[in-house]
């Protein structure tokens, strides 16, 4: 594997032909899209916890209802790998600019279903059978997105942003997130709990509606990236382009996928697992519990562009083994922290999104690297979702089952895992290959 090859290689990329449209028309597009797209996911995962429990898993203790509930989110991590390839596939043959409209289109619809969907009580085991398939197609639609996103953006970035204008799309996690804890804020402070339950919970899902518009009003508005028009003109395009990518970079798409596999595992601690916890555990209000999650998502936000900058300006696989060894640091007074009452809550969730700030605003340019243009859309999105699955998809299920049976310790050791082998990955993908 060459230096390009590293999925954290800071080396100098080539130069790429100049970009038609303009830096605010790439960063606007990017941000909007995923922003959407993270709020449509995100929803769900808020609602995993406070609603879906009691109308779609009924009949069950409350742990084990909150366990099917994170089961049914754990299913869109599983399909986004799916959809990393359905959607590469026509990104590396079609463009991004189309796939990316089909992308936001296919996450949409399936947001807007949920909240359609009868409950429980009205159709029986149907309910959360469909619900499954809905979470599915949100998986599905997030799997061709993100990849998509991260290169509309570093393919039209001039030499030496890459870093920068590659953690623009990695603003829309937080904003997805901040958005989505906003809306059941806000319902919860014009309606009962009970009102909740009733009607109140499908309002966030039939109202990203409004959000797809605007969506794809944002991507149909820009043209396709230099970088893959340059691909167009040269023949550069291969016929299949998951074939070419298990060819020949079969080791990128591995080590890409554990250098992720700590950003997951701490964000959904930190996120969906952490309201459960609060909820459930602890005993917070709701309101109290979606106000932790929202100045999360706030210092989440704030982190990304100050890493971007110190990405650019030190190097990208400097600053991921950095801000690796603090995770791996920070796992130790985790435990503390979650045990200490909710004051201590606070401060957790403070480092917890910092720290998930500085990583996830080098993820998306470091994953991207390796690949070259004609299979970069599949590459980038497959180590992406890959990296879901191993690091997020059960992460919630798994603190949850390891805090109940072995004490919040044991959450720590879960963390502190995932960051040792993220270095380990960093380590190899770079030492070996510069």
């Amino acid at each position: 594997m060459t230096q390009m090859d590293s999925p954290v290689s800071s080396a100098a990329e080539p130069l790429e032909p100049v970009a038609k449209n303009s830096p605010a028309q790439v960063l606007t597009a990017s941000v909007v899209g995923t922003t959407i797209e993270f709020f449509d996911f995100y929803v769900y995962a808020t609602a995993a916890v406070l609603v879906f429990p009691a109308l779609f898993f009924p009949g069950s203790d409350p742990t084990s209802a909150l366990l099917a509930s994170f089961a049914t989110f754990s299913i869109a991590f599983f399909a986004r790998p799916l959809g990393a390839i359905v959607f590469g596939h026509y990104g590396d043959r079609v463009g991004r600019k189309t796939t990316l409209v089909a992308a936001l289109l296919t996450m949409g619809i399936s947001t807007v279903v949920i909240g359609l969907l009868p409950t429980y009580e009205q159709i029986g085991v149907l309910a959360p059978l469909l619900l499954a398939i809905c979470r599915f197609g949100q998986g599905f639609g997030l799997g061709g997105e993100w990849g998509g996103a991260v290169l509309l953006a570093t393919e039209n970035a001039p030499p030496g942003k890459k870093t920068w204008y590659g953690m623009f799309p990695q603003l829309g996690a937080p904003l997805g997130l901040f958005l989505s804890s906003g809306v059941f804020w806000v319902l919860l402070h014009f309606m009962s709990q009970e009102s909740l339950l009733s009607w109140g919970w499908r309002v966030p899902f039939i109202a990203s509606i409004l959000l797809i518009g605007i969506g794809l009003w944002v991507r149909l508005s820009i043209t396709e990236t230099p970088a893959f028009q340059k691909a167009i003109d040269s023949h550069e395009r291969v016929e299949v382009p998951v074939a070419e990518l298990f060819r020949k970079h079969k080791r990128s798409l591995v080590l890409g996928t554990f250098v992720a596999l700590a950003t997951f595992v701490l964000f959904y601690i930190g996120s969906a697992y952490l309201l459960s916890y609060n909820v459930k555990v602890i005993g917070m209000p709701f309101l109290e519990a979606l106000e932790v999650q929202l100045l999360g998502s706030v210092v989440f936000g704030l982190a990304i562009p100050v890493i971007g900058k110190l990405g650019d300006r030190y190097g990208r696989r400097e600053m991921l083994i950095l801000t690796t060894v603090l995770i791996g640091l920070f796992s130790f007074i985790l435990p503390v922290l979650m045990t200490s009452g909710p004051n201590m809550i606070f401060l957790f969730v403070t480092i917890a999104m910092v720290l998930m700030g500085m990583t996830y605003g080098l993820i998306g340019t470091a994953l991207a690297a390796p690949f070259p243009t004609a299979v970069r859309y599949t590459g980038s999105s497959i180590t992406f979702n890959f990296a879901g699955i191993f690091g997020a998809s059960l992460a919630p299920y798994i603190a949850t089952y390891l805090q109940a049976n072995y004490g919040m310790t044991y959450v720590g050791f879960y963390l502190g895992f995932a960051a040792v082998v993220t270095l380990a990955c960093i380590f190899l993908s770079g030492k070996d290959e510069v």
